[in-house]
């Protein structure tokens, strides 16, 4: 388990002193997929790198598998080398005078308890065929691609099997399809070993298909966390809807409370929609409303329906592969919608939308 209390990291640049992350709080239960997921400048990378021991917190402390690591108030600050975890760089930190074999071996060769060469021989092997690179053992280092490079230094990290594992974006360098199957193998095989796993990343995608987790980070706060499905359904923040994954917005103002089922009127530009209001919303309090693309379902012309409908007319359409993207001109502002690859959709055609209630979300303006 990793407890992070009152985490905070200031640092003097030259423009001024920055506040880089602003006393944050968390907890990773043993054997959880938890990810800090954010836009650059965040303070997720500086995050990992405290739980890590690369960099020295202003104030909190921090505990991993029940023993302190750091204590500001109690001057503790274990080194790195003391730390049971494993750790991939973004910018991959390998050792370019060793071949790939020799990498991945380093961290058993270092180990108090040095393992057999046969034991080393087979654990290397497993994980370079984790990561795609069978056959390569013999290779110098830095004759490997951009994304070999970063796939060896996740079999570095994988190969001691540590308590923790640190992850600082390791896919970024992977093409689209080795990524995707990457996600997967990476998943089940820390599932398996019963490792814990802080992962850092900009992309929701990975964010939402591997973690058991998510915290979305903003200006060195959490912003929100939550499992995947409940983050992605129910953002508590106009900037958790935005960053994670794709929202219309409907700037309005509401009209009515909610109901027993939490459900109230916002006015907004289209006309007056049914929402979900946050807690303690008030008549009058400015909101915007949020709904994703995919919670829009076009109506059948014999469809009677008048509530959350609006009409409007297609400005263009996107062939996305799996989908196509409508953006809908409707009075003062525009909708995104998706639509089966094969639906009938050109510019110019008409429209009736239907917004269901329960998707959408009345967010604090």
């Amino acid at each position: 388990m990793i407890k992070v209390e009152n985490l905070n990291v200031r640092y003097q640049t030259a423009e001024g002193p920055v506040h880089a992350v602003r006393g944050i709080s968390l907890v990773v239960e043993t054997g959880q997929f938890y990810t800090l997921l954010g836009p650059s400048g965040c303070g997720k990378t500086t995050t990992l790198r405290c739980l890590a021991g690369l960099e020295k917190p202003s104030q909190g402390e921090i505990g991993i598998e029940g023993v302190p690591v750091y204590s500001a108030a109690k001057g503790i600050d274990v080194p790195v080398h003391k730390r049971d975890i494993g750790m991939v760089f973004q910018s991959y930190a390998i050792w370019p005078h060793l071949n790939v074999f020799e990498n991945v071996a380093f961290p058993l060769r270092e180990m108090k308890q040095r393992p057999s060469a046969e034991h080393i021989r087979n654990r290397v092997r497993e994980a370079l065929h984790l990561v795609k690179l069978d056959g390569l053992e013999d290779r110098p280092a830095p004759f490997l691609s951009g994304g070999q490079q970063q796939r060896l230094a996740l079999a570095r990290a994988l190969v001691r099997e540590p308590k923790v594992l640190l992850l600082d974006e390791p896919l970024s360098n992977l093409d689209a399809k080795l990524r995707e199957e990457t996600r997967v193998e990476l998943r089940d095989l820390v599932k398996r070993l019963g490792i814990t796993t802080v992962y850092v990343t900009h992309d929701q995608i990975e964010a939402l298909t591997m973690s058991d987790v998510v915290a979305v980070m903003e200006k060195g706060l959490i912003a929100q966390e939550a499992v995947p499905g409940e983050i992605y359904r129910n953002p508590a923040t106009r900037f958790v809807a935005s960053f994670l994954g794709k929202s219309n917005f409907l700037e309005g103002e509401v009209a009515a409370l909610s109901d027993a089922a939490g459900l109230g009127d916002v006015a907004t530009a289209c006309g007056k929609l049914r929402a979900r209001l946050a807690e303690g919303t008030r008549a009058g309090d400015k909101v915007s409303v949020a709904v994703r693309p995919e919670d829009l379902s076009v109506l059948s012309a014999d469809d009677a329906r008048a509530g959350n409908v609006v009409e409007g007319r297609i400005v263009s359409v996107v062939f996305m592969g799996e989908a196509k993207e409508i953006s809908l001109q409707v009075k003062g502002a525009v909708l995104q919608l998706h639509l089966h690859p094969g639906a009938p959709a050109e510019a110019g055609q008409a429209l009736r939308v239907y917004l269901d209630p329960e998707r959408c979300r009345a967010l604090a303006a």
